[in-house]
């Protein structure tokens, strides 16, 4: 788990981003609190830890995996059993582990920057793991590889020490899905209220998309449901009091 200091920023794309939809915007000021969140999204080798402990509300299958690997992020995990992960690893640890608001998520994954990428304007696949087909702006060509990759596996770490924000697999906020951001919290907590209750927000990009998809910015809304191999998460956890 990595500290991630309390501040504020820009939610959301400017509107001239290139490939920017609507639905990241309006851009809107939002003050965060301190909380920890991964280093990297939840592994294959931590699931099966967790999804050993006693059943709190629903059944977790040790190997959901398509993409086998201890060090690979789990995927083909429903937006209920990443809840279920934390709710176990709350109940072991005795701390309020949970899925990251977007407003977190977003804040985390940008690290004090405002570039489309928290690494800049452009995207390579020696820093991201997504489809190298297509490209970016000027962004290059790069390998394509239809698979995820071990967490550790790419120097990408961004400014907060977090790696993996940028493409691998999509990570489960805990936000129901809003079409854009119009009345949307400013104080970094998960909008639950009105939007569309039958979707949650997926965030950071994956192996199978292009790389716009990778943006920082961009997100989109899945069924709770959902098993996908391009789809995983990382967990958060409120700092102490005395942190805030």
């Amino acid at each position: 788990m990595v500290l991630i200091p309390g501040g504020s920023f820009r939610m959301g794309s400017p509107e001239d981003e290139l490939e920017r939809s609507e639905a990241e915007g309006p851009q809107h000021q939002v003050s965060v609190s301190p909380f920890f969140m991964g280093r990297y999204p939840v592994t294959q080798a931590q699931w099966r830890v967790v999804a050993a402990l006693p059943q709190i509300n629903r059944e977790l299958k040790l190997n959901p995996s398509e993409f086998e690997g201890d060090n690979h992020p789990v995927e083909q995990v429903s937006w209920d059993e990443a809840v279920e992960f934390c709710d176990r690893l709350a109940e072991l640890t005795g701390r309020p582990y949970r899925l990251p608001s977007e407003a977190e998520w977003e804040y985390a994954c940008r690290s004090g920057t405002t570039s489309a990428f928290h690494f800049g304007n452009t995207i390579s696949t020696e820093a991201a793991n997504y489809d190298g087909n297509y490209t970016y702006g000027e962004s290059p060509k790069g390998e394509y590889r239809q698979s995820t990759t071990p967490v550790d596996q790419l120097n990408n770490a961004n400014d907060y020490g977090l790696s993996d924000m940028h493409g691998n697999v999509y990570e489960w906020c805990q936000d129901h899905w809003h079409d854009n951001y119009d009345k949307a919290p400013t104080d970094g907590s998960a909008w639950i209220e009105g939007g569309n209750a039958d979707l949650r927000v997926c965030r950071g990009g994956s192996w199978v998309v292009n790389p716009e998809d990778c943006r920082s910015a961009y997100r989109y809304g899945d069924n709770p449901e959902s098993r996908n191999s391009y789809l995983g998460f990382r967990v958060s956890c409120a700092a102490p009091r005395i942190l805030q």
